[in-house]
């Protein structure tokens, strides 16, 4: 049995959710919530396999409620469940800990499959997301040679970006304004030769430029 839980504010999504999943054999559903406020103080109630979680929610985002709760729940398996498929959104939730990018208008059966496949240990990407992680990993593969030059606190922001922080969320980490690490983030993208957080995160990682 395959225990999920679903975090998702439009009563019809969340209800049609839970008649798809709670309906389907091999399937129960443990929680259903309008808010990552909600799913985080009721979640520990009943930890489930699986957490379908929407990213824009009122109040906390999607992202950083995942980026709160992968790393208490180590064994629940966070998925996105999105209408959006841009590059951005779509690294923020995966380097924030989501094990899968699944897009609203997947079909009943091919959701039910994505969400067995991360049960049991896998990853679950619906098509048009798994060909924008790879077309970007595509395009940037910079020579090992390259020095970014990089200040050691550019290098912690870049850092923040791999794990899924936003502007908002990385000046809180950091103490500092959110127009700081604007400002410090143009002076990163320039160095790196790249134009969005995304694409960053992906030169960050091809050339070993955090850990």
């Amino acid at each position: 049995m395959i225990r999920v839980a679903i975090v998702e504010d439009s009563r019809q999504i969340r209800e049609a959710l839970q008649q798809l999943i709670g309906g389907s054999d091999g399937y129960l559903v443990t929680g259903a919530f309008r808010s990552m406020e909600e799913a985080i103080e009721r979640l520990p109630g009943g930890l489930p396999d699986v957490v379908l979680v929407d990213i824009g929610l009122p109040g906390m985002s999607g992202v950083d409620g995942i980026r709160q709760l992968a790393p208490l729940y180590p064994q629940v398996q966070f998925v996105v469940l999105s209408v959006f498929s841009d590059d951005d959104r779509i690294f923020q939730a995966l380097c924030a800990g989501a094990r899968g990018y699944i897009l609203k208008k997947t079909p009943p059966t091919r959701m039910l499959e994505h969400i067995a496949e991360v049960a049991g240990g896998g990853s679950a990407m619906s098509p048009e997301v798994a060909r924008r992680v790879i077309d970007l990993f595509r395009r940037y593969h910079p020579p090992q040679s390259v020095d970014y030059v990089l200040t050691p606190h550019e290098t912690r922001i870049l850092g923040l970006l791999v794990h899924g922080h936003n502007r908002k969320s990385a000046a809180a980490e950091l103490g500092v304004t959110v127009h700081a690490i604007s400002f410090h983030l143009r002076e990163i993208y320039d160095k790196l030769q790249v134009h969005s957080r995304s694409e960053a995160v992906v030169k960050a990682l091809r050339a070993g430029l955090v850990d």
